[in-house]
């Protein structure tokens, strides 16, 4: 994926017009159409801005290195190690595990509920 293409997904992710992702970072519109279109590298400010939008860093924007995104987003060292084996394993075995992690996710978030 290059550059201009994760831009693009991040704002479609987020769910952002590219003028209202121009105003944001403020960039005009036609500038943001040559970061997404042309693969035009944004400079330094506006990488900057173009990450804090997206909640990742100015090098996932860049390169993509996904390892990266995963580290700052997930902020929990171990758990990050544990995602990480499980995903060495057989499809099967992973499927056990999400389906305990899910059911466990959905009786906390039930638990939340009745008690607000």
């Amino acid at each position: 994926m290059t550059l201009g293409e994760r831009i693009k997904k991040l704002r479609i992710d987020k769910g952002l017009s590219q003028t209202e992702l121009a105003k944001m970072v403020g960039v005009s519109y036609p500038q943001m159409s040559r970061y997404e279109i042309k693969g035009v590298q944004p400079p330094a400010d506006v990488l900057k801005k173009l990450a804090d939008v997206f909640g990742t860093t100015a090098d996932y924007i860049i390169s993509g290195n996904s390892n990266e995104k995963i580290n700052d987003s997930l902020k929990d060292a171990e758990l990050i190690k544990q995602f990480q084996e499980m995903d060495k394993m057989p499809t099967e075995e992973k499927n056990v595990i999400l389906k305990f992690v899910s059911a466990y996710i959905r009786d906390f978030k039930a638990k939340q509920a009745y008690t607000l």
